[in-house]
């Protein structure tokens, strides 16, 4: 099916946006007329360089939802009409992780970065129209009008949920909803730090509120984004780590936060050590926010570590198991305790999607969405 779709062509880059054409789907896989796709970090991250994938050009996007219009022959599950969200993480159901209910460090997510299928390097679903393998962002490629995607990278949705928000599901909110809440196990009473106020921060602030956090502070260097995290769950914001660990400990007789979460947007080892020093003895720091993933500079005391008894761990969509917790997202949204409608500041066009990064580096942005027709 011929198709248009955002790509870059090589890191650094940009995206522009050119004619493709999609393969129809195979068995065990599904084609999707896009109705919105998220404009999450990450995607922004291959065309900087900060996150190497293994093929250019490359269709970005992996945060999206729509309408299927085809199915594979013998492909189970799926319907043409459905209504689905994309998890970027595929889960096969199979392999250790999955069978351990750890369905977000399924073995297929090996090939997330190929661009290709995650069992086969050399096979593409995206042509450009004179022919050259276009690759797909985590197997995905949500920045194109129509995809052709694997069946376990989809989650079928009820049909009266609004498309155009239910796409945030598949990584921003299930990666800071499930960072506070389940990664980091924040409790009632507890004091919290999240560290970066954009599309995964603030839905760590959320997360945090509705576990009963007595005290959610957000960090933030642009004000917009501290008032945005207010209105969804913050106590308090403040706009710098140093200010956020003075108040931390005010409230906690000197002791600290006692989970600290990282969604900066572009992480270095410095904030993971910032965040670190924030949280008392024997408090959790989740590291959800990316970087230089080369990076291994990481300025932190082995003593305060062991002595303390600290737990520094990363998480993967917030530990969240796509398949479940996808829908139970979305129905905490149905009930009205969780928003979504509120984290979409912006809604974009296709031919926008540069503009829609710039604006996310401008700090203008909590979260951009590009609406298909």
């Amino acid at each position: 099916m011929n198709t248009r779709g955002a790509i870059v062509r090589s890191a650094p880059g940009k995206y522009e946006v050119v004619d493709l054409v999609a393969d129809d789907p195979r068995p065990g896989e599904i084609q999707v007329k896009m109705a919105a796709s998220g404009m999450c970090h990450s995607d922004d991250h291959i065309a900087t360089g900060d996150i190497p994938v293994a093929h250019y050009p490359m269709c970005g996007g992996h945060e999206g939802s729509g309408v299927v219009t085809a199915v594979g022959q013998g492909t189970k599950g799926f319907a043409e009409g459905d209504h689905v969200v994309f998890s970027f993480l595929p889960a096969c159901g199979k392999c250790r992780w999955c069978a351990a209910g750890m369905s977000y460090l399924c073995d297929l997510g090996a090939g997330l970065l190929t661009g290709a299928r995650f069992d086969d390097p050399e096979s593409f679903r995206f042509t450009t129209s004179d022919g050259t393998p276009v690759g797909q962002m985590c197997g995905l490629g949500t920045f194109a009008e129509v995809t052709t995607v694997s069946a376990d990278s989809a989650v079928k949705i009820p049909e009266d949920i609004p498309l155009d928000v239910a796409c945030l599901t598949g990584c921003g909110v299930g990666t800071g909803w499930g960072s506070s809440v389940i990664a980091a196990g924040v409790e009632p009473g507890d004091t919290v730090i999240v560290m970066g106020i954009g599309g995964i921060g603030i839905n760590a602030v959320q997360g945090a509120a509705h576990a009963g956090a007595s005290h959610v502070i957000a960090v933030d260097p642009v004000a917009f984004k501290r008032e945005k995290a207010q209105e969804l769950g913050a106590t308090h914001a403040f706009e710098s780590i140093e200010e956020a660990d003075e108040f931390a400990k005010s409230v906690t007789n000197g002791q600290g936060a006692d989970k600290s979460v990282v969604t900066i947007g572009v992480t270095t080892g410095e904030h993971v050590a910032q965040a670190f020093s924030a949280t008392r003895k024997a408090g959790t720091i989740v590291v959800t926010g990316l970087g230089d993933i080369t990076d291994k500079n990481l300025p932190i005391s082995i003593g305060e570590l062991t002595l303390f008894a600290k737990e520094l761990k990363g998480a993967l969509f917030g530990d969240s198991n796509p398949h479940t917790d996808i829908l139970k997202m979305l129905r905490l949204y149905q009930e009205g305790n969780l928003k979504l409608d509120e984290l979409v500041t912006k809604r974009y066009t296709l031919d926008e999607v540069q503009q829609g990064y710039e604006d996310m580096h401008a700090g203008k942005n909590i979260r951009g969405v590009i609406v298909y027709d």
